[in-house]
């Protein structure tokens, strides 16, 4: 009994100096972490030119531009949308202070709230101009500086990465180096398949959420689109929040109930869709992490890390998953943190559709 006591307090042990040394290294380890995972899902792509007798400096170069390109045409699209959301700044805020001025009418006539009372809480809770600009100031330093680290990250690490491998293999016992290999294959595996898988789910939203809203008639439907796929990003609460902010700016530009009922609805399905189809088709069950430690990965990502830190916590998770089941005293962890296995999950239907998928995708 006192040998498991002790065991378990120094594995908590452990837990806890992880967590302090993420938290207070976050500076450093952060950037390498998305450089990392970003350079995971080039890395088909680099070996693949250099097979093809490209020098591996060019390989890396060229994912690393391909990187950019994406980034650069997604900000332009959002920026577009933006743009043009803008030229109706006007009527937008209009519409705000009427719906404010109707929110305030209610509280006074349900709560007793004065509305001169209301307006300085409001004043009161406002920052200051300067105060906001010189976050602002800071916030876009930090991010610049971050980007820059993290493209670099992601060229070193391809470039390097043989160099990195054999390190790795050379800290590891000789008897140990196949399973090694096999983890190192594996965490990188899973790696490439979840950041694969939720940029094609991410892209199929940005086509059902588009067609969905432009039938419905939304303005600027492109971009809530977009939103709405990015935010996918962050499991159970991104989609809530993309479609809170459509119906929120649709109600302000003037929607009337049954469009805000229509993208309710229209969230309602897609989800239905994207859960049961897109999901299992695209990234796969070995990738998937039970509700409960998704949760909690979350929160912990944000308490360490902030926002980069929800951004993530599931591909870490998932990697840290991988290596529990490949780890003989560490597989009971990996089993804690997956999904329950259960054939009776799945739909009859869906097992049809991923055999038709799987099919096309050997032919092609």
């Amino acid at each position: 009994m006192t040998t498991i006591i002790g065991s378990a307090t120094k594995k908590l042990f452990i837990l806890l100096l992880v967590l302090v040394l993420l938290y207070f290294g976050k500076d450093f380890i952060m950037p390498l972490a998305i450089g990392g995972i970003l350079a995971t899902l080039f890395l088909p792509l680099c070996k693949w030119l250099e097979k093809r007798k490209i020098y591996k400096g060019i390989a890396a170069l060229t994912c690393l531009l391909l990187l950019l390109l994406v980034i650069i045409i997604i900000i332009s699209l959002l920026g577009w949308e933006i743009a043009d959301l803008n030229k109706n700044y006007a009527l937008m805020k209009q519409k705000t202070i009427e719906t404010a001025n109707g929110v305030q009418e209610y509280i006074f006539n349900h709560l007793g709230i004065s509305i001169e009372k209301q307006s300085e809480i409001l004043k009161d809770e406002q920052p200051s101009i300067g105060g906001i600009m010189q976050k602002v100031g800071g916030s876009f330093s930090y991010i610049f500086t971050n980007f820059i680290l993290i493209l670099a990250y992601v060229f070193l690490l391809l470039y390097y990465r043989v160099h990195l491998r054999h390190f790795i293999l050379k800290l590891t016992i000789e008897s140990e180096r196949v399973k090694m290999i096999t983890i190192i294959n594996s965490v990188t595996q899973v790696s490439q398949q979840y950041l694969l898988g939720l940029s094609k789910v991410i892209f199929c939203l940005w086509i059902l959420y588009g067609i969905a809203f432009s039938m419905l008639g939304i303005k600027h439907a492109i971009f809530f689109a977009m939103l709405c796929g990015i935010l996918h990003i962050i499991p159970f609460v991104g989609n809530i929040i993309g479609t809170t902010l459509t119906v929120l700016v649709a109600a302000i530009q003037g929607a009337g109930l049954p469009i805000l009922a229509g993208i309710v609805a229209t969230y309602g399905v897609i989800q239905f869709i994207e859960g049961w189809v897109l999901e299992p088709l695209v990234i796969g069950h070995q990738v998937k992490i039970n509700p409960l430690f998704t949760i909690i990965a979350l929160v912990l990502g944000e308490l360490l890390w902030g926002i980069p830190g929800i951004f993530l916590a599931i591909p870490i998770t998932a990697m840290i998953k991988t290596v529990c089941d490949h780890i003989e005293y560490l597989k009971p962890y990996g089993f804690l943190i997956g999904e329950i296995e259960s054939k009776k999950r799945e739909l009859t239907i869906i097992k049809k559709v991923k055999n038709v998928y799987l099919k096309l995708k050997s032919k092609f």
